[in-house]
């Protein structure tokens, strides 16, 4: 198959290169120029419920981690207990964003969203009522679940709405709850952790998850697939699904607890990441078989796809490690409370909002996101919040500008949340193996150490300590060479993330600026009132 990519210079909008046969569905009817500018007001009611969503996951995704402590003292939960409440979560989104991508590209987008409003909204429920660790933890991962949906159709949907020039705007406008999420959900966990309850966490959920529902019930009206549901279920990647599903679950598993729960070198992390590895490998080769694959093989064969998606994955790296690191290091150096230690850490979240408005707005006004995204790169590496923040907008626009045809637009914008995701669950993976290597080498020349911190001597019981760590009753001196020991530990941890983003900016020096004035929009794209006067298709919406 032949490269896609297209001239910069050329203003024609994006077209497909050649015919793909074993597609039978309808490509999307090319807008008019009045009827893209001008939004009905079923446009902006559902781009308020897309970002209700991802503010709703942004928040509960963060909210948790610095009440951790307090839910597992409460529930006389053990510290492996502790350890999975957050990670169920996130590697239940792992597993399920590429299957509701794929399901939502074949049935429709509202059959998979339903979907996942209602598992996360039953999720949140019993979260919220767990009076016991294991039922705490299958409340996250019903959460996780739904949350998966919520977070990658959002971005899915946009796409669907949106023309590729316009898109700029709208994902500057888009950061907004994603990176507000990301800003209030420590500062709301740490406050209704010590002030109220930590059930609220849960709670708090179930209003802003009904007004996105209802908003997305009575506006999200989009064009319909015109198949029978019988041969839509025939096209599913049924067996990709399986083997995603299994391989995914079995590599990142080993990851999650790689140096936290077991050495890297212990059977029981090399043996299921060796296994989970050769599943993806069949999955990878398996995926040019069916006629609607998770993965097509047609969105990754341009340079400009290729290094947006490593892009993608490196932000997921640098973006949840440093969410989790950075209030840590106020908590064990500073010697901050939960709540003042999301209090510090504010500035930097306000600039990642402030510069992902910034560089969606100089697409918009520029044309041109080339320099933008080499640029937050070097941000990434020294300063790591005005990159991070970049690259929330940004990076969309290069996937999806490298494609050849406008009915991938939304899979695209799904595959990127994704890897964005598993990336994060790397970063974390290896965030945590170089702060307990360093935290190991550190501590060794300080033992024996008191009864009262004994604990230290375990590298991996030190991130779950550091709240404790301000209580303790130390002598000065000793209480500085602890705070040391975490000091480096955590710039160890910070350099390494430094490390990525300049591979991020290597890797960017190879993308290629391609036109942004495509003005069609995605195939399931909001019913027109033309269009249901007109078209055959428009008799049935996509449920």
């Amino acid at each position: 198959m032949a490269s896609n990519e297209m001239d910069t210079a050329s203003p024609k909008t994006c077209q497909p290169k050649e015919e793909l046969s074993r597609d039978p569905l309808p490509s999307a009817e090319p807008a008019t120029e009045a009827e893209v500018t001008k939004k009905p007001l079923s446009f902006y009611f559902s781009f308020l419920a897309l970002n209700l969503m991802v503010f709703i996951i942004s928040l509960d995704a963060t909210a948790l981690n610095i009440a951790i402590p307090k839910i597992t003292n409460d529930l006389h939960g053990t510290t492996l207990e502790a350890f999975w409440t957050n990670l169920s979560f996130i590697l239940a989104l792992v597993i399920t964003q590429p299957i509701y991508t794929n399901v939502s590209d074949v049935l429709g987008r509202k059959i998979p969203l339903n979907i996942a409003f209602l598992l996360f909204f039953v999720g949140s429920i019993v979260f919220a009522v767990a009076n016991t660790m294991p039922v705490l933890l299958g409340g996250r991962i019903l959460q996780g679940l739904g949350g998966g949906g919520l977070d990658v159709l959002a971005e899915v949907i946009l796409a669907d709405l949106t023309t590729l020039k316009e898109r700029p705007l709208y994902l500057g406008l888009f950061a907004l709850p994603m990176a507000g999420g990301g800003i209030c959900g420590p500062v709301i966990g740490a406050a209704l952790s010590e002030f109220v309850h930590w059930r609220w966490i849960g709670w708090i959920n179930l209003p802003i998850s009904a007004v996105g529902f209802g908003l997305n019930f009575f506006f999200l009206r989009l064009r319909p697939i015109d198949q029978s549901f019988r041969s839509k279920l025939r096209r599913l990647d049924w067996m990709g699904m399986l083997l995603f599903a299994v391989g995914s679950t079995t590599f990142s598993l080993p990851l999650s607890w790689a140096g936290s729960m077991y050495p890297w070198s212990s059977w029981r992390t090399i043996v299921p990441l060796i296994f989970g590895a050769i599943i993806i490998v069949s999955f990878g080769i398996y995926e040019a078989r069916p006629v609607e694959p998770i993965f097509p093989y047609r969105l990754f064969q341009n340079i400009t796809a290729v290094t947006t998606i490593i892009g993608a994955t490196i932000h997921g790296i640098i973006l949840y490690s440093i969410m989790l690191y950075a209030p840590l290091f106020f908590q064990a150096v500073m010697l901050q409370a939960p709540f003042k230690s999301a209090i510090s850490v504010l500035p930097a979240s306000v600039s990642i909002i402030v510069f992902s408005i910034f560089s969606a707005i100089a697409v918009e006004v520029l044309r041109r996101y080339r320099w933008v995204v080499i640029s937050s790169w070097v941000f990434s590496a020294v300063g790591i919040g005005i990159g991070v923040g970049t690259h929330f907008t940004v990076l969309t626009i290069p996937m999806q500008a490298s494609l050849a045809r406008v009915d991938d637009m939304g899979l695209a914008a799904g595959i990127i949340v994704c890897f964005r995701l598993f990336g994060a669950l790397i970063g974390l993976a290896i965030c945590a193996s170089v702060f307990n290597n360093i935290f190991e080498q550190q501590i060794q020349p300080l033992r024996p150490l008191p009864p009262s911190i004994a604990v230290l001597e375990d590298a991996r019981e030190a991130i779950g300590f550091i709240p404790a760590l301000r209580l303790v009753a130390l002598e000065p001196v000793r209480l500085e060479q602890i705070t040391e020991v975490y000091r480096s530990s955590l710039k160890a941890v910070f350099l390494t993330l430094s490390g990525f983003g300049v591979v991020g900016f290597l890797t960017s020096l190879f993308t290629k600026e391609l036109t942004l004035e495509s003005e069609e929009l995605g195939r399931q794209q909001l019913e027109r009132p033309s269009t249901q006067a007109v078209s055959p298709l428009a008799s049935n919406r996509v449920k």
